[in-house]
């Protein structure tokens, strides 16, 4: 088992834009990364304190993942933190190493995570 991880950001806190941007997100990490519906263990979802128009596992749902267990958190208040953030933890069965899976930061989020490749 191994943990994927990406993020993305919001140009604003509308329910239609969010569902989209995670839907963006889920997609690019899944195909970058050759992962199928059977390699889903769960997801979890966090988002920061100034996200509230919709869960972001609606827009994993929308994508036929509701039998995969789907769980969102609210992240830390810190002062600083990039704004309407929403951050997803993939657990997947895989056969690779984690040095060869291609962790995915989009939009103002690819700030985030200066240690990996653009």
């Amino acid at each position: 088992m191994l943990a994927l991880r990406g993020a993305t950001t919001l140009d604003a806190d509308e329910r239609d834009h969010l569902l989209e941007r995670v839907r963006e997100l889920l997609t690019r990490m899944f195909r970058t990364n050759d992962v199928g519906h059977d390699d889903l263990i769960s997801i979890l979802f966090t988002a920061t304190p100034d996200v509230h128009s919709a869960f972001p596992a609606l827009a994993a749902r929308q994508m036929g993942l509701g039998d995969v267990p789907l769980m969102c958190a609210q992240e830390l208040d810190i002062d600083g933190a990039k704004p309407r953030c929403i951050r997803v933890m993939a657990h997947i069965n895989s056969t690779r190493s984690r040095s060869e899976l291609h962790h995915v930061y989009l939009h103002d989020a690819r700030d985030l995570r200066d240690d990996l490749p653009r």
